[in-house]
């Protein structure tokens, strides 16, 4: 029998108790626990010396110095004898040049320090016909020669050559836009000397001026599409998917006029400034965000206005 309050009205029945203390029934159920926190992947790669060495494994790297200083550590030498490094091919490929991103099936080839040449040059023309890049590590090196230029006629320069000095001034630790500058601010009809540093090489590569298009059995397998590594100058390196098709034909373009304007070929300086474009409303906000970051280059307006043009072709950016 139920007992009835003096107002006629059933009493409620107790709720669940919690420390002691009655709760509503359907009352706001406690918080869930805070989920554990994601374990990072442990990201691990294989490397090898271009020039033929066993494989080693390397990881925990954030940027492109900590990458050469592990290889070194792998193989007991000093991280400045490693001048530059390719993916997925031992040969001196500047198409599979290693960047600002590393796929995660990537295979690393470090090309070391070899033979130290010097070569004299005789500046008949505004433009040595030379293409500068840069390991990102205090290296600047030849990417490209062009075809029928000054440089094209001295058999002894080569792509890949690092250029360690011009008329005797030490250039180790510059830029490649200050190494091109230099190269470009030279009197015409006056020679100059350029001392160079070729990648060490194997066997199979001694002879070779320019890329081979023969591949070895670690070529092809370039994680297209997939999680890459992206590093960076200043910064953590995080996981993030590989750029998209427009991503890189716009990059593709912006380094394009990289080589235009500056004598230089930078593909993870492009990438920073196709993201850096589809963020800006338009071009005048471009060339604050450039100088803000990139200062240091000191880009044209025109150069600006042609990144930007650029960039919304490939439909990449606001327009």
């Amino acid at each position: 029998m139920q007992r009835v309050s003096k107002h006629g009205r059933q009493p409620r029945e107790d709720g669940p108790m919690e420390n002691g203390v009655g709760q509503e029934p359907g009352g706001p159920e406690p918080p869930p626990a805070p989920r554990p926190p994601r374990v990072r992947p442990r990201l691990v790669f294989r490397t090898q010396l271009a020039h033929g060495s066993p494989t080693g494994r390397i990881e925990g790297f954030t940027n492109v110095k900590e990458l050469y200083g592990k290889i070194a550590e792998v193989f007991s030498i000093s991280p400045t004898e490693i001048l530059f490094c390719t993916l997925n091919t031992h040969k001196v490929d500047m198409q599979k040049l290693l960047g600002g991103q590393i796929g995660l099936e990537d295979f690393i080839f470090a090309h070391v320090r070899g033979e130290t040449k010097e070569v004299e040059v005789t500046k008949t023309e505004d433009a040595l016909g030379l293409t500068i890049t840069d390991n990102g590590a205090g290296y600047a090196f030849i990417k490209r020669i062009k075809e029928g230029s000054i440089i094209n006629r001295i058999q002894a320069v080569c792509v890949g050559d690092s250029i360690e000095a011009i008329n005797d001034h030490t250039i180790v630790g510059c830029r490649h836009y200050e190494v091109a500058r230099m190269l470009r601010e030279l009197p015409r009809a006056q020679p100059f000397t350029l001392r160079l540093v070729q990648p060490k090489k194997a066997f199979d590569m001694i002879g070779q001026r320019t890329r081979s298009s023969s591949k070895c059995p670690a070529e092809g397998r370039v994680a297209s599409g997939k999680e890459t590594l992206r590093l960076r100058a200043q910064g953590p390196a995080t996981l993030q998917e590989g750029p998209s098709a427009t991503e890189e034909e716009a990059a593709r373009r912006v380094d394009d006029l990289l080589e235009s304007y500056m004598g230089i070929r930078d593909s993870e300086l492009a990438a920073t400034m196709v993201e850096m474009a589809k963020q800006s409303p338009g071009t005048t906000a471009l060339a604050h965000g450039l100088d803000s970051v990139l200062g240091e280059f000191a880009f044209p307006p025109e150069f600006v206005a042609e990144v930007w043009a650029a960039v919304c072709s490939t439909g990449g950016a606001q327009e």
